[in-house]
């Protein structure tokens, strides 16, 4: 699903205009961005998931195409943890008929 496709789905089940889904899609991707640049930035859906931002450390990387090895710089990097509620619909979603886990 892309964003209009995402903005038609929420214009149709909250029985709103596209312009009104789309406006509020908009508020919620600049709200979500505003808070993770700020220092403490965390935004916690209950039952959806928690936007936050992570450091990730300096380290050794290698060049696939030369095999020589090269520095990757430290960066700060947003981050998605699914919550409880995602993460079951999915699992129920992708459980076989049989009711094992896929491999």
């Amino acid at each position: 699903m892309n964003k209009s496709e995402l903005i038609d789905a929420m214009a149709k089940d909250a029985g709103i205009t596209k312009v009104a889904a789309k406006a509020a899609l908009e508020s919620f991707i600049s709200n979500v961005t505003n808070t993770l640049k700020t220092k403490e930035g965390k935004v916690s859906l209950v039952g959806f998931g928690t936007f936050s931002v992570s450091e990730r450390a300096a380290r050794q990387g290698i060049n696939p195409a030369t095999k020589k090895p090269i520095n990757i710089e430290a960066k700060t990097v947003a981050k998605f943890k699914a919550g409880a509620d995602l993460s079951n619909a999915v699992a129920a979603a992708n459980m076989p008929a049989s009711g094992k886990k896929k491999k």
